[in-house]
């Protein structure tokens, strides 16, 4: 035995003892010197496995073989039931040493493999039981003579499946729903299913001469040991909706059913998930984390538990609570995020930006390394344990069989993990933003509202009209949601509104800023979850301000849908901003999260999600982080997702109604600033809309339609739904003038008839129009044969003077009556110069150059045709840098009027004038003199 030349006379002699009782209960095992080496080491590391195998000497030639299934609970044998699974148990539980001693398995896969064991003893137990309570007083049954099944939910580390190795199990028993067992001695179901759960709790618990299988706790359930036994689905809803608190919230984040029904546990936990996760950012945990913290280490310095790797600083369970805490905050929105298991979600953490990966690692390794180190201490003797044990000897032998040199660097390494522990779990309970405001002017005066206080404090700031900040800010001050808040809350108000008026008063802009912010406050502040979150995050509270300053469309956006305060922590603001593939991604986790059946939660959460990414994209564009026509390009992208799953939402109704249109499809096209890819943060949408059905279809459901009113219906559907106001707001206001024959025509056209409209009836600017259009959702065939209509529609040869004379006579007459321009200000959009006059000149020359240049049929875009013309030489290239510097100024300058909420009507300078000049020159030398 080669390891045991380093050990020392006590250990010596202790393995000895240990191999001599090996080698009387197991002489075959020990007869094989490879195997013998291998027993020296478990005895090295196990007292408890060394037991097992003298009670079990056959386990000893199996060790390396897979999990044994566990034993079958014959009927009527009950008084055998607890000792096969006590020997069971140990058994498997001495395999798990073996396998972990001699690196088969990874601490990852230890506490699984303790877990499954558990669910295993458990689902044994229970379906044993079932059986046999049924046998004395019938199955119980509800009230329509449904069979009912008791759920047994695993809290904690079981239902984490992230078990210790020697722990007990948390449990919680439920029951769908009321009623009585069907045999001739009747239970009602609350006394059939508390019964069973008695006599599971004994079956496992017990102590007996042979152990015990596991011990069962089950004090997490409603009202704790005084609570009862068992409670119906509903009485489990009633609970947590009425007397619910904070650490049964972060109990609940790993439930999992692990016995009985599993199915109806799992529908149990989904009505449960509004109480664990709520849907905003809840910061507010953060004050039930530091509560709960503040118990335990009350707990650990009374009963001296410095040393506790599971209590003490840096230890399991603060890991454990800094990965919940962030859960309960973020996962209500982020779907992600609600993993059972805490390695997992902590991947998942970091995968999402909120934690570091560089952390993420960090806490990982010393997670695992504190939960190696908690199991090998609860493997030498199978107790239920947390610290290092007192005698050198053990500590010793644990040290040398986790593959220290000696004990003291383990110690070293056991510090190492702790010190990254405490250390990230420190910074999450900072109170950072909860510091107390330093005494300063402005804490005074916001203190002394609403009836003391002088408006000198906020003249003094930097505030241009202080009276009238001052009269807004006692008006707020004495609204009912203030004087109604409690305790808690107003020490939060109190915190957060003197850095936001210090923060407001350094923004650009003190005096748009302030009122802003008073709006947004003024719709958080029955939430005060909200203000935690201001209070917890200085830097969203700085940013807030800087944003309330410079735009009011998102300071609107901020008062009307305070979710998107999100948008203004770090790793939102800051980080990098989504591009057309993370979108599509985003609006696919989005539709994953979607209740099956449930249209108005869909929208909900598409609502919410095209908030956040439009808010996320406008932050970008403030910060000069994201050019301008690539913020357009996203939002169009944006649209486009959202109206694919608006499209399936639609189809869904329709077809649940009507059924389908066999081998017909609708596609939904995109004109405008849709189609070519330049959408602004208000936008609405231009759609047009075809499909291929035959003249004479009709729907195949229970109440056909005939294939016109079918997809007349299927798009007057979608554009309900896209206008429909939620929570959230609304997707989009839709335009469907662009249509043939426009408000007087059908809704819907078929193919034939808008191809056959496009060659005899169009009028020039419809075949303009023509230019930016695209297929944007849809049947894919309905949108390529759409592209082959407009392809050709397009390169038909063309009288190049009637384009001219056309498109010459619209522009004027749109000038004469939407041109805003005045002596003072420029309409970007529809002023001489401006972003139509430029469109028109590319559609133009495109619809008098595309029969001789067919790739001008390709792009949609502002810039890259005006690339195409140059290249085609439709366009002289002296004009092309000139004319991209133009569309990007306007462009630019439109969004920041968007932003503020302003008319597109902006002060000319230098640089506007050189963009309005270069498009007036260019349409002049081709012809197009507006």
């Amino acid at each position: 035995m080669t390891f045991t030349q380093d050990l020392d006379a006590e250990l010596a002699a202790h393995l000895e003892r240990a191999m001599a009782r090996l080698a009387e209960r197991a002489p075959d095992a020990m007869a094989d010197p490879a195997l013998r080496e291998r027993l020296a080491r478990l005895a090295l590391c196990s007292d408890f496995a060394v037991d097992t195998i003298c009670r079990q000497p056959a386990l000893a030639m199996s060790l390396d073989a897979p999990m044994a299934p566990p034993p079958e609970l014959a009927p009527g044998a009950d008084a055998d039931w607890g000792g096969q699974l006590r020997r069971w148990r140990t058994a498997e539980s001495t395999r798990l040493v073996w396998r972990d001693l001699h690196g088969l398995d990874d601490v990852d896969a230890t506490l699984a493999g303790s877990s499954r064991i558990a669910d295993l003893a458990l689902q044994r137990g229970v379906a044993a039981l079932s059986a046999s309570l049924a046998e004395r007083h019938g199955v119980v049954r509800n009230a329509a003579g449904e069979a009912q099944s008791l759920v047994v939910f695993g809290l904690g580390k079981l239902g984490g499946g992230e078990l210790n190795f020697s722990s007990d199990v948390d449990l919680v028993y439920a029951f769908p729903e009321h009623g009585e067992s069907d045999g001739a001695r009747a239970l009602d179901a609350e006394a059939w299913f508390t019964r069973l759960g008695q006599r599971l709790a004994q079956l496992l618990g017990d102590v007996t001469a042979e152990g015990f299988c596991h011990r069962v706790d089950l004090r997490l359930r409603p009202f704790g040991a005084s609570g009862r036994l068992a409670l119906s689905f509903g009485a489990m809803e009633q609970y947590y909706q009425r007397e619910g608190r904070d650490w049964e919230r972060y109990a609940w984040i790993k439930a999992r059913p692990v016995a009985g029904d599993l199915a109806a546990g799992e529908r149990l936990l989904a009505t449960l998930r509004p109480f664990v996760y709520r849907r905003y950012l809840d910061y507010s945990a953060l004050d039930g984390l530091r509560e709960m913290k503040a118990l335990i280490s009350a707990e650990v310095q009374r009963r001296e538990l410095a040393e506790d790797l599971k209590l003490g600083p840096g230890g399991i369970r603060e890991v454990e609570f800094l990965v919940q805490a962030l859960q309960l905050i973020r996962a209500g929105r982020e779907p992600a995020l609600r993993g059972r298991s805490l390695l997992p979600a902590l991947a998942a953490m970091a995968q999402a930006g909120h934690v570091k990966p560089a952390t993420a690692e960090r806490l990982a390794a010393a997670y695992r390394g504190l939960r190696r180190l908690e199991n090998r201490v609860q493997m030498l003797g199978d107790q239920q344990v947390h610290a290092l044990p007192e005698d050198p000897l053990s500590r010793r032998r644990i040290a040398l069989a986790l593959g220290y040199r000696d004990e003291a660097a383990m110690l070293e390494a056991l510090d190492g993990h702790r010190g990254v522990v405490a250390e990230e779990f420190a910074g999450l309970l900072e109170a950072r933003g909860r510091r107390r405001a330093p005494a300063g002017a402005l804490v005074q005066y916001w203190r002394a509202l609403p009836d003391g206080g002088s408006a000198d404090a906020l003249a003094e700031a930097g505030f241009v009209d202080p009276e009238a900040q001052d009269a807004a800010l006692r008006d707020f001050a004495r609204t009912p949601a203030v004087r109604a808040l409690s305790g808690r809350g107003r020490q939060r108000l109190d915190n957060v509104m003197p850095a936001l008026l210090g923060a407001a008063a350094r923004s650009e802009a003190p005096d748009a800023s302030l009122p802003r912010g008073l709006a947004l406050l003024q719709s958080i502040t029955r939430r005060t979850s909200y203000l935690a979150l201001l209070e917890e995050q200085p830097a969203a509270l700085a940013r807030l301000a800087d944003v309330t300053a410079r735009s009011a469309l998102l300071s609107e956006r901020l008062a009307a849908h305070p979710l998107l305060l999100d948008e203004l922590l770090d790793s939102r603001a800051a980080g990098p901003v989504p591009d057309e593939a993370q979108i599509h991604a985003l609006v696919s986790s989005a539709r994953a999260a979607f209740p099956p059946g449930d249209t108005e939660a869909a929208l909900t959460a598409l609502n919410e999600l095209r908030q956040a990414i439009g808010f996320r994209l406008a932050l970008a564009t403030l910060g000069l982080r994201l050019p301008p026509q690539d913020a357009a390009r996203r939002l169009a992208a944006l649209a486009a997702e959202l109206l694919d799953e608006t499209l399936h939402l639609a189809e869904t109704d329709i077809i649940a109604a009507h059924g389908r249109v066999p081998g017909a499809g609708l596609a939904v096209l995109g004109y405008g600033s849709l189609g070519g890819q330049e959408l602004g943060f208000s936008s609405d949408l231009d759609l047009v809309f075809l499909h291929d059905a035959a003249a004479d279809a009709s729907s195949d459901g229970a109440r056909p339609l005939d294939a016109g009113r079918y997809f007349a219906r299927l798009a007057q559907r979608l554009v309900s739904l896209l206008g429909t106001v939620t929570a959230a707001g609304k997707l989009y206001e839709v335009d469907v003038r662009l249509r043939p024959d426009g408000a007087k025509g059908m809704l819907v056209s078929g193919l034939d008839s808008f191809a056959d409209y496009q060659r005899q009836r169009a009028w020039t600017w419809e075949r303009q129009a023509l230019v930016r259009a695209r297929a944007i959702t849809g049947a894919a065939s309905v949108g390529a044969a759409f592209e082959r209509i407009r392809r050709d529609t397009l390169l038909e040869p063309r009288e190049s003077e009637a384009i001219r004379e056309d498109v010459v006579a619209m522009r004027r007459r749109m000038r004469a009556e939407l041109d805003r321009s005045n002596a003072l200000r420029f309409d970007l959009k529809q002023g001489e110069g401006g972003l139509v006059d430029l469109e028109f000149l590319v559609q133009a020359r495109v619809l008098q150059s595309a029969h001789a240049h067919p790739a001008l049929c390709e792009p949609r875009d502002t810039p890259t045709l005006l690339r195409a013309l140059a290249e085609a030489g439709a366009l002289p290239p002296e004009h092309l840098e000139p004319l991209l510097s133009a569309h990007a100024l306007m462009l630019d300058m439109g969004l920041d009027c968007t932003l503020d909420l302003r008319p597109r009507l902006v002060a000319p300078d230098d640089a506007l004038h050189a963009a309005r000049a270069a498009v007036t020159l260019a349409c002049r030398e081709l012809g197009l003199v507006f």
